[in-house]
């Protein structure tokens, strides 16, 4: 067996290893944690079961509950047609889909070496902030995989301009802004300022490229066609959800000052986390210290070789994919759904400081042991090894035993148990056009009767259900809101829903 067959084949069982990892991490009790479902996961679901079971409603652009793009409501809709339509076929296409982050996380990071890409899939795997986002039932969790396969495409036409390698760049390119998540919707102008740089550093390499635009933006607007169309048909809601998380926007009430706001977004890296309990636990960082140790070399590294295409990009991607947390001020900070885009670079960063390091560690053990340099690598391998298992083994601690209270109303435990205990259409059950999105996926068999906040007519129903006393008050009066009794309870045992007895 020659050399490199062997370095193959350990690369391949490696690979497999840490992909066994990411599944283990994204998979295990998936059934029980995080539980609930969320009215934005419930969004996915509806949308997903209505594209099977309506042969005529194929969407583009979704413009119910802010604006979605559709791509990941399909393959919600591809697993309910394998696996039957529950919260927890829904939870298992995301964390499918973050496997496939860190496969093509891998397929990234490899051109920087093998140990890079080895480093950067094993950190992906075990990252606590991409496996939160695996985890819940959204379409966010599709941005690491899109946002590397338009880096691979991008490098690939690079690699070997010609007309093919443009226009499968295009297609990707278009396919990865326009129809995933609004992160990457920066990618053309990662492009452009990428292309402004190698006009600067590499001519040569800007001209190559330059010769393929027209291939290539012609594939890039045929593919984009689709959901231009959809955008102009409904320009509101395509541009709502961009406005609304806006500073500019005059409806939008700041959740801290602008100063704070952005402290803290790039305090994100190391010392703060996001405090929403979908997209992270117990507001951790980003990145661990140990990481972010590997992380910061990457960089430099990455920083000294930029004239290269590969290193550029990389490193311009990183200020790019800053700017959606930063100018969305709407909701937490730092707000890491927004900051998906850097999920990739990262990892890239972490990959190239890992194998940096690691080659000094394997020489300098080599050095003190006065043994062959196969033994430096070994020990070194080993001791990196131990680290991300460390650090996986860690992150899936720690979302794993966040206890259900800290869960419950982040993912909407209270709207699951109103679904649960509503028996049919003579039970109205009380609430929002957000929540009913809930409602409407779990409740699907005995079907309630949902109505929005506000008077009703008692006579119609048996039983009137609701999350809040203060609904019963207004849609049936002082007096019989009194007679409501809770029915649910969260784990401290404060009341989540109640029931009035009309019959």
């Amino acid at each position: 067996m020659t050399s490199a067959l062997r370095q193959s084949i350990l690369t391949g069982l490696a690979l497999l290893l840490i992909l066994l990892g990411a599944g283990g991490a994204r998979f295990i009790d998936l059934a029980t944690n995080p539980g609930g479902l969320y009215p934005d996961e419930a969004a996915e679901a509806m949308s997903a079961r209505q594209i099977l079971r309506d042969a005529t409603y194929r969407p583009v652009f979704i413009a119910e509950d802010g604006g979605r793009e559709a791509l990941y409501a399909y393959t919600v809709a591809a697993g309910f047609a394998v696996a039957g339509d529950s919260v927890v076929t829904l939870r298992a296409v995301a964390a499918l889909w973050g496997v496939m982050g860190v496969l093509a996380i891998w397929l990234l990071a490899r051109r920087f070496g093998r140990g890079a890409g080895l480093a950067a899939a094993a950190w992906a795997a075990g990252s606590l902030w991409l496996i939160a986002i695996s985890r819940d039932g959204m379409r966010n969790t599709i941005t690491p995989f899109f946002c590397a396969i338009a880096f691979i495409a991008l490098l690939a036409w690079v690699d070997r301009p010609s007309r093919r390698t443009a226009i499968v760049a295009g297609a990707i390119f278009a396919l990865s802004t326009l129809y995933t998540y609004q992160a990457l919707k920066l990618l053309p102008l990662l492009g452009i300022v990428w292309l402004l740089w190698l006009r600067r550093v590499d001519r040569t390499t800007y001209q190559r490229l330059l010769g393929g635009a027209v291939p290539f933006l012609v594939s890039f607007a045929i593919v984009a066609a689709p959901m231009i169309a959809a955008a102009f048909a409904d320009l509101p809601a395509y541009l709502g959800r961009g406005i609304g998380v806006m500073p500019f926007n005059p409806a939008l009430v700041p959740g801290s000052d602008p100063v704070t706001h952005v402290l803290r977004t790039l305090g994100m890296f190391a010392f703060v986390g996001d405090p929403n309990p979908r997209h992270d636990v117990n507001a951790l960082p980003l990145l661990d210290w140990a990481v972010l140790v590997l992380a910061l070399p990457g960089l430099v590294s990455v920083w000294r070789h930029r004239a290269l295409p590969s290193r550029s990009l990389i490193l311009l991607a990183i200020p790019v994919f800053l700017l959606p947390p930063l100018i969305a001020t709407e909701g937490d900070s730092p707000h890491f759904l927004r900051a998906l885009g850097l999920a990739a670079p990262i990892a890239v960063a972490v990959g190239v400081g890992s194998q940096a390091i690691s080659e000094r560690v394997a020489a300098a053990v080599s050095g003190r042991l006065r043994a062959a340099p196969v033994t430096g690598r070994m020990v070194s391998v080993a001791l990196f090894a131990a680290l991300f298992v460390s650090v996986g083994s860690g992150s899936v601690a720690t979302y794993l035993g966040r206890p259900v209270q800290d869960r419950y109303a982040a993912f909407s435990y209270d709207l699951v148990a109103l679904a649960g205990l509503a028996h049919g259409p003579r039970d109205a059950v009380i609430v929002d056009d957000f929540e009913a999105l809930t409602i409407r996926f779990v409740g699907d068999l005995t079907r309630p009767t949902i109505v929005r906040p506000g008077p009703i007519d008692a006579t119609a129903y048996d039983r009137v259900l609701a999350i809040r006393v203060g609904d019963l008050r207004t849609a049936l009066g002082e007096t019989l809101a009194a007679t409501a009794v809770a029915v649910a309870r969260d784990p401290a045992g404060h009341p989540t829903v109640w029931l009035v007895k009309l019959r």
